[in-house]
């Protein structure tokens, strides 16, 4: 359970999710990682790159400020880390799958979020945007491949999502590990 508290704390050092665009005029992509608290490009201007090609088809500015969950998240990370260490050191067994409930339930809720954030990204558009394509929407994937216009789109989950999962994998082996034994 201490190693699940340590590997939720080291997620800060990783992105969560990765975002990858591909057109003829961006050859090399537009490369944008999630993190638990912000959001960045692979170089310098690379969200302002983002933001002038949504522009020309109506989608909203990405501008972390308007992200709440950025300042949230990393709340919950240090709750859920804090009763990591606590339950390692109280060491109860049925707590273990309580968190491992919590975690599972946050994960969930955190998935959802970030669809319903692509899925208003994509499709609130502005009517007055310079280029309309009627019925398209610009929906970035939450997972896999998607083709939008002459853009190739890849969205995958990086290393503090990998982070995460392992150490909900952790907290159910713990769990595993403090049964007792009968012979």
């Amino acid at each position: 359970m201490g190693s699940a508290g340590v590997l939720l704390l080291l997620m800060f050092l990783f992105p969560m999710w990765k975002i990858t665009l591909i057109a003829p005029q961006y050859p090399d992509g537009l490369v944008m990682h999630i993190w638990v608290n912000q959001i960045t490009g692979d170089e310098e201007g690379t969200l302002e790159n983002i933001n002038l090609m949504n522009h020309y088809v109506g989608m909203k500015m990405i501008e972390p400020e308007m992200f709440p969950e950025l300042e949230i998240f990393p709340i919950v990370i240090y709750v859920v880390s804090a009763l990591a260490f606590i339950l390692a050191f109280i060491g109860r067994r049925k707590l273990y799958l309580w968190w491992t409930g919590l975690m599972s339930i946050l994960g969930v809720v955190g998935v959802y979020d970030f669809y319903s954030w692509l899925y208003d990204y994509g499709h609130d558009l502005n009517p007055t945007a310079p280029i309309k394509v009627p019925g398209q929407a610009y929906m970035p994937p939450l997972f896999g491949f998607k083709k939008l216009l002459n853009f190739y789109v890849w969205s995958y989950p990086e290393g503090a999502s990998i982070l995460l999962g392992v150490a909900v994998m952790l907290s159910v082996l713990a769990w595993y590990l403090t049964r007792k034994r009968s012979f």
